[in-house]
């Protein structure tokens, strides 16, 4: 029996074309290689499972491969590519700078630097991972190496926490920054890799995973794993991802605001109700309601449609309900809801705090019907005028 191999892992890009989500880092990179403008040391900076250590190997394994292909990627045959694929590579080193931090450790490396690399690669490569880690005393020691290495020598390091980095430092790489994947992308890597497995999976489920990992591909996969294992017949569906991921159903949502709509408050503090025996939190439906909201909004104009980050499914729901619900309505609810969550915590009642909230947007449709009957239009007080 072969032990289980975790996704991030198994399907973790090995190529540039692989990456996922990150093309103007990925073609830099790449035109850099293929014109030989290649900086001496590289700083990749974002938030976290978005592809940096990723992308650090995959440039350090292919400025070291002997037979380069014509899209300028490892040939994976070669003496250096295979070295790399076996961990086994004397010209490529890893530092993870939150465990060595120290003075001693950065003269280690400096002391490593002096040797030039072995067989037949040109570049000798540190990695250094987490390096906001490393002390001032550590930086400092290692400024003088990181202006003037060896030509043979090329540095890239990794980081999280761009702001923690002293300006000297930075002012010496060629600095790269990461972005948050898109949802899109997520779930469309999340439909490749079910596909190699044999996994079915429902296209709405995979999007509220790519969701939920918050830009982080690394994230998405690990909630994919642990969905795969909860489910008896290797499947991902919608409703074993809400109820492992502890996320509320999108139709409390659409239930609740048609009820708002309609007037009907009772129906609204039965299902938050519901909502709260289920084990959610008050604060989190606030903020989902207040997002749903802003959907419906988006919906209103087809210009900002593309705003909208759901499943085609979901998609068609918000459209449905947009055409139903008034832009003034949305935009007063909008704006209570937000209201509601600013205060929250500062509130004693917490839960009195989230009821009195949906009371006041249940009730909006008849002030604002009130106000209209109330204020006259200009041919009225054309008429008034006249009289």
């Amino acid at each position: 029996m072969e032990n289980f191999v975790v996704s991030a892992r198994k399907y973790r890009p090995s190529t540039f074309d692989t990456v996922v989500g990150q093309s103007h880092i990925t073609t830099t990179l790449k035109n850099a290689i293929k014109n030989n403008h290649l900086a001496q040391s590289f700083l990749f900076c974002g938030p976290r499972g978005v592809g940096k250590t990723t992308n650090a190997r995959i440039l350090a394994k292919t400025i070291n491969c002997l037979n380069i292909t014509a899209d300028t990627e490892a040939c994976d045959t070669c003496e250096s590519c295979k070295a790399f694929n076996d961990n086994a590579s004397f010209n490529i080193h890893e530092l993870d700078a939150a465990s060595n931090n120290s003075v001693e450790d950065i003269r280690n490396l400096v002391e490593q630097v002096r040797y030039p690399p072995q067989g037949n690669s040109k570049y000798k490569i540190y990695i250094i991972d987490e390096v906001h880690m490393l002390s001032n005393a550590a930086f400092n020691a290692f400024l003088k190496t990181l202006e003037e290495p060896p030509k043979y020598a090329i540095f890239i390091l990794a980081t999280t926490e761009k702001h923690k980095i002293i300006p000297t430092i930075l002012s010496r790489c060629q600095i790269f920054d990461f972005n948050r994947i898109q949802v899109k992308d997520i779930s469309d890597h999340l439909a490749k890799i079910a596909g190699k497995e044999n996994i079915k999976t429902e296209p709405q489920a995979l999007h509220l995973i790519a969701q939920k990992a918050d830009g982080g591909l690394r994230d998405a996969l690990s909630m994919f794993d642990l969905i795969v294992t909860f489910s008896s017949n290797n499947s991902v569906t919608y409703e074993t991802v809400i109820e492992n991921l502890h996320i509320l159903d999108y139709d409390y949502y659409f239930k609740i605001t048609d009820a708002l709509y309609n007037q009907q408050v009772s129906s609204c503090l039965v299902y938050f109700d519901e909502i709260l025996k289920k084990g959610f939190d008050g604060h989190n439906f606030i903020v989902g309601i207040a997002e749903h909201f802003r959907n419906l909004l988006v919906c209103k104009d087809a210009t900002t449609l593309k705003l909208l980050e759901v499943s085609e499914d979901v998609q068609v729901k918000y459209r449905e309900q947009a055409a139903l619900v008034s832009l003034s309505f949305l935009m007063s609810a909008l704006n209570i809801a937000s209201f509601c969550d600013i205060h929250y915590k500062a509130s004693k009642n917490q839960r009195l705090h989230v009821e009195l909230a949906l009371m006041k947007i249940g009730y909006l449709n008849a002030v604002l019907n009130a106000s209209q009957i109330a204020t006259p239009t200009n041919e009225e007080l054309k008429k008034k005028v006249i009289a």
